[in-house]
């Protein structure tokens, strides 16, 4: 009865003990963008003078106010699906980088997109059915957000 009960708290603490897998391309979520400055409609680079580090991820600030801003409310600014393509996650359900010049708020809330070779999601993702593709990459997210 010990080895079961050790076995399941070890099971159960291992579940809890699981972080959600963020973008950090260059070493950073949304590359090193700052994730503050997007809710100010810019995509600006963030400086090595101004990093922080959230949930296990590192950040990015262009300015030491944005830094405090984000310290005072982190889960605000960060990124829908771990900073990666919201495009992706909804259609494939996949894990795909972002260019971190192509963004939406929409609903207080920051998704990133893929944009490469002609290949431009937010646009799709704007010809689409947003409220429908959100729900899908919703649902699929919490399938893949730990792996």
């Amino acid at each position: 009865m010990k080895h079961f009960l050790a076995v399941y708290i070890l099971t159960v603490t291992s579940v809890f003990a699981q972080t959600i897998d963020y973008n950090t391309n260059k070493g950073f979520v949304a590359e090193g963008y700052d994730v503050v400055a997007y809710f100010n409609k810019r995509a600006m680079k963030g400086s090595k003078s101004y990093t922080t580090t959230f949930d296990g991820a590192k950040y990015k600030f262009y300015s030491q106010q944005n830094l405090d801003i984000f310290l005072k409310a982190p889960t605000t600014y960060i990124p829908q699906y771990g900073g990666y393509c919201a495009y992706a996650v909804a259609i494939n359900s996949k894990k795909v980088d972002i260019n971190p010049e192509t963004f939406e708020i929409r609903e207080g809330k920051l998704f990133l997109f893929y944009n490469s070779w002609g290949n431009n999601t937010l646009k799709k993702w704007l010809k689409s059915n947003v409220k429908g593709l959100k729900e899908k990459a919703d649902l699929n997210w919490e399938t893949i957000k730990f792996n």
